[in-house]
């Protein structure tokens, strides 16, 4: 059964139906899936994250536009990661600090290169 989408118009699509805005977003999503596929958490405990972090968004004024979705999917996949014991608060701070150094080091236009953030700023 195909979903509805006429309720959600700001969803963004193109002539096949659903797409991403932003590369992260498609990354945000690959990962929660592979995480489920390996086991770390299973769909109701996907979902109950998600809920909660929605419901807290809209709470602290989140318009629930859908522009903000995927942001919302990363906090609760950071948050359910760290409760699982997958990372480390240090761990996961270390790769945040990683990815500011790379999306600074990466020329404008290019596709951002972790390598670049793993490397010590000097």
């Amino acid at each position: 059964m195909a979903a509805d989408l006429s309720q959600s118009p700001a969803l963004p699509r193109d002539a096949d139906g659903p797409v991403f805005r932003e590369p992260w977003e498609a990354a945000a999503f690959a990962m929660a899936v592979r995480l489920h596929e390996q086991g770390v958490f299973t769909w109701t405990e996907w979902a109950e994250a998600l809920a909660a972090e929605i419901t807290a968004a809209q709470r602290r004024g989140d318009p629930d536009l859908g522009d903000t979705y995927y942001r919302h999917w990363l906090a609760a996949l950071e948050r359910l990661v760290g409760a699982k014991g997958v990372v480390t608060p240090a761990e996961m701070t270390a790769r945040r600090d990683a990815w500011d150094r790379a999306v600074r080091a990466t020329p404008h236009g290019r596709p951002i290169d972790l390598a670049l953030g793993l490397r010590p700023e000097g």
